[in-house]
């Protein structure tokens, strides 16, 4: 090896996942953007930065507007980074500018698209925020002082952030991640883990690399050594106290 190639810095990766939404368009294609027309506006944001894959499956070659639709989406913000369920050489969509197509990928659910709301946390307890319902899907919360308690669920394509560590008293199906400033220290505590994914200073793990025995259990992730390890959550008893 010369010594040219010796000098050379060592390239370090790791992985990220995303949740990519599929839309499937249906007959009759007016009335279906109609629908879509009318959930944006209740969510303005909820399409914003998100990859979206259109699944053309359930429309047939000769649909009324099929050649407008993917301009149409573009117009309206919305990101698609692949298109399945479709023949590209089908003459009404032979003029779209075709994503580069993905491989793989695993379905996880319905995502609701919810209305432009927040949720406020009821409680606000030093750094920490504390919320006393469910985050639903599709929904964003964040805390970038410090920890949030959840009281209640964290539905499949929810997102919580924190500073610190995410603690939720339910399931946990959407994305935690915790530590998001440099604090590789916090942790990820869920009642009931089936998390979609689970991140700590950076550091990721998919819904595929938690260990199918933690699912639906008690348990605990945290950083050792740059990796996520998830643990089962068990409570220690203290010894009696002596008098």
């Amino acid at each position: 090896m010369s010594d040219e190639l010796r000098s050379l810095p060592k390239i370090r990766a790791r992985g990220r996942s995303f949740l990519a939404l599929v839309l499937s368009p249906e007959p009759r294609l007016s009335d279906w953007m109609a629908g879509l027309d009318a959930q944006i506006a209740r969510s303005a944001a909820f399409f914003a930065s998100k990859p979206v894959i259109l699944d053309l499956s359930l429309l047939g070659p000769d649909e009324p507007g099929l050649g407008k639709l993917y301009p149409a989406l573009l117009e309206r913000g919305i990101r698609i980074i692949a298109i399945e369920g479709a023949d590209p050489a089908t003459p009404a969509i032979a003029h779209w500018q075709w994503p580069a197509g993905l491989e793989g990928g695993r379905a996880s659910g319905a995502v609701d698209i919810p209305d432009d709301h927040v949720p406020v946390p009821e409680r606000i307890q030093g750094s920490s925020l504390i919320f006393e319902q469910p985050i639903r899907s599709g929904q964003t919360i964040m805390n970038p002082d410090g920890d949030i308690i959840i009281i209640g669920s964290v539905g499949s394509g929810a997102e919580v952030t924190a500073a610190g560590s995410i603690h939720v008293y339910g399931a946990l199906r959407g994305r935690a991640i915790a530590g998001m400033n440099g604090q590789p220290e916090a942790r990820i505590f869920a009642h009931d883990m089936r998390a979609e994914l689970l991140a700590i200073d950076g550091y990721y793990m998919t819904a595929e690399d938690i260990d199918p025995r933690f699912s639906g259990n008690p348990s605990q992730a945290m950083l050792n050594n740059d990796t996520i390890v998830v643990q089962p959550l068990t409570l220690r008893t203290a010894p009696p106290s002596r008098r």
